[in-house]
């Protein structure tokens, strides 16, 4: 059975993720901050559960470690992302930290292990890096918007350096409503929904279907790419 590994698994997204992975026969490796937010996906079949901060690149570099022997782990979804949805003149010095270490340097740690384990079992793989329209156009939120500026960055250059080892491609959806985006307000919802050509709310299971796409055989001549999954409201 082939494997994924799947960042921020506790999440709306990642639980989604997780599940239609299952649905398709992968076995999933679950990752999470919060060992609450696991307890649901404990019950999906062939899905194990792990409590990592992947912003400690010791503990990310042991627990990707432990999986170097087991060659049929072949995707990593890098879903694990932080939102506060504050003014950049609000911002103190921990709370940009802690935001760019999750959202940049999480994604990137986790890329280095899961490249350097493919390598190791003679092994390709693919990566799947859940970005955001707010990294395409912008975000009242700066640091929100320019760390998911930078995980498009991260994928282009890693399909660059290491295409003969992974295919890596970025998913930027518009908002959606999960839990992180609580903090916006109705009206600014409303507002924003209202650009959308396509007036159906794009949902967790829409961004799932995506990543199963480019977990799929059917991917393998995309690398390097940003799914737009935003309803038209981000042109380019």
């Amino acid at each position: 059975m082939k494997k994924i590994i799947v960042t921020g698994a506790g999440g709306g997204l990642g639980k989604a993720i997780c599940e239609r992975s299952v649905n398709e026969g992968l076995g999933v490796i679950a990752v999470d901050i919060n060992a609450a937010s696991l307890k649901e996906l404990e019950q999906l079949p062939n899905c194990q559960t792990s409590i990592l901060d992947i912003s400690h690149y010791n503990d990310t570099q042991q627990f990707f470690n432990q999986l170097k022997d087991d060659p049929t782990i072949i995707g990593l979804v890098n879903n694990a992302g932080i939102y506060k949805g504050e003014s950049l003149l609000d911002y103190n010095e921990a709370m940009m930290d802690t935001v760019l270490n999750v959202n940049i340097k999480g994604p990137t740690i986790c890329s280095k292990f899961f490249i350097e384990n493919l390598q190791l079992n003679n092994q390709k793989g693919k990566i799947i890096n859940i970005s955001s329209i707010s990294g395409q156009e912008g975000s009242s939120d700066a640091l929100y918007g320019l760390s998911k500026a930078a995980i498009i960055g991260l994928t282009k250059s890693l399909a660059l350096r290491f295409f003969e080892t992974v295919l890596v491609n970025t998913v930027a959806p518009t908002m959606i409503e999960t839990k992180m985006m609580e903090k916006i307000p109705t009206w600014r919802k409303e507002e924003y929904y209202a650009h959308h050509l396509i007036k159906e709310a794009v949902s967790a299971n829409d961004v799932a279907n995506t990543v199963n796409f480019l977990l799929s055989d059917e991917s393998n001549h995309y690398t390097g790419a940003t799914f737009d999954l935003n309803n038209g409201g981000y042109l380019r």
